[in-house]
């Protein structure tokens, strides 16, 4: 009896604590200042430990940074300047060494699948996964290395999966009390302080501290958000600041129940698997969705996949056919504090929240940017282009011409020919009589 009311003391002191200093702060959006102390405490830490790691082994570090670069030195300069001197004389056996490199290159490392693997960090952050063997180091950083793995196993990830089983279940239950009642402005006010209100508790289960800019420009009513595309945590991360009505496949398990929640008490879009390939259906609804100025503003991920967080690889136009204004977002995660990319080719969904709820923390900067309109004589793929561009641009990533259905699909024959056409007219020259006869 003793033990069972010793047990009881402690769980209850335990929600006691978890619900007056986080949920109850999270869920109307205010903090007490511990997020913040924990913050400073963790990057004091951090500098610490790369100060340790350089001291210890200098070329470890030297040699790690110079390979977050890259894994071969690559000659940067264009490929029609590679390509000039091969212009106006006749074939040589040599010609083909240019092209031998560039395939070497792409095979010891193209620009296409390091995109799905987790990026290299300029410094150790004290996580096991992100580098290896630099806990032994020096008595002090393995000391603090240990500290660590208790802080992150038996603190943190027990208060993180308390939050993040009071946020889910508040979901979950709001949505399907809010659904039963009749469509009205109540309704659609006590659906978005549902949705508001337990993604920032899921957000506070992820320690997030996101930062936001231009709050001006946050998506409307009536229009389109599209972002980039890192992690399923994305959805939390713009919740948090403002509701959606978000756009996706039908799923089963947990998943399922919390979408068929929602959809009660929003007018989220949800497809089934065989009504994802009937492109027109699809659009048909969006369509019929942005239509309705009073309806939530569509969040879509023009990617399709996960990147990891470095990059920005092409929008799929299906988007930026449907009409109406687009509202561009750019997220970009800081990894020092934790890895958001998921890697759904390696990690299932579980494992992928392990990870994330044993990191120290998920920083990122979310930039809402000016809204963005078809502009006269442009198709969808050059307007996907365009606001693909400016996200790049103002997230800091590096914006790829690649579908990122690469990652479990091969690549087109009509791309290959693209690119042959594309070569062959470097060596023959645009506009080259030469070019149009063949």
């Amino acid at each position: 009896m003793e033990g069972a009311d010793l047990a009881t003391k402690l769980l209850s002191t335990w929600l006691t604590l978890v619900v007056g200093l986080i949920l109850l702060p999270s869920a109307f959006g205010l903090s007490l200042g511990i997020s913040e102390i924990y913050m400073k405490i963790l990057v004091k830490t951090l500098e610490w430990a790369t100060l340790r790691i350089e001291k210890g082994a200098p070329k470890e570090s030297a040699l790690k940074n110079s390979a977050s670069v890259g894994i071969i030195q690559r000659d940067e300069s264009p490929m029609e300047k590679g390509l000039s001197g091969l212009r106006g004389r006749d074939f040589e056996l040599s010609d083909v060494f240019y092209f031998s490199k560039k395939g070497l290159e792409a095979i010891v490392e193209d620009e296409v699948t390091q995109r799905f693997s987790s990026e290299e960090l300029v410094s150790w952050n004290l996580l096991t996964r992100t580098n290896v063997n630099f806990q032994y180091i020096s008595p002090k950083l393995t000391m603090v290395w240990v500290l660590g793995v208790l802080i992150r196993y038996c603190f943190l990830l027990p208060l993180r999966v308390t939050l993040a089983f009071i946020g889910i279940s508040l979901l979950i239950i709001g949505t399907t009390l809010v659904g039963q009642l009749p469509d009205s402005s109540l309704k659609n006010w006590l659906s978005e302080l549902v949705h508001l209100t337990c993604c920032r508790i899921c957000v506070r289960s992820l320690s997030g501290t996101i930062h936001y800019h231009n709050k001006q420009y946050r998506p409307q009513k009536g229009g389109i958000c599209v972002a980039n595309h890192t992690s399923p945590i994305d959805v939390l991360i713009l919740t948090t600041d403002g509701c959606y009505a978000m756009v996706g496949q039908v799923h089963g398990g947990l998943m399922g129940i919390i979408q068929r929640a929602m959809v009660k008490a929003c007018p989220h879009v949800w497809f089934e698997r065989s009504e994802m390939k009937d492109r027109h259906l699809v659009t048909k609804r969006l369509k019929e969705h942005i239509a309705d100025k009073k309806k939530l503003p569509i969040l879509i991920f023009p990617e399709g996949t996960c990147i990891n967080n470095t990059s920005v690889m092409m929008f799929k136009k299906g988007s930026f056919e449907i009409g109406g204004t687009i509202y561009p977002v750019a997220i970009k995660y800081n990894p020092q504090f934790g890895d958001a990319f998921w890697n759904s080719s390696k990690y299932n969904m579980v494992s992928y929240l392990l990870r994330i709820m044993t990191s120290w923390a998920i920083v990122c900067d979310v930039w809402y940017m000016p809204p963005m309109t078809r502009e006269e004589g442009e198709d969808a793929v050059q307007f996907a282009n365009r606001v693909k561009s400016a996200i790049a641009v103002q997230g800091g990533l590096t914006e790829l011409p690649w579908d990122g259905g690469l990652k479990r699909a091969k690549v087109k024959d009509t791309f290959k020919e693209e690119q042959q056409k594309n070569y062959s007219k470097m060596i023959v020259g645009n506009g080259s009589p030469n070019l149009e006869l063949n």
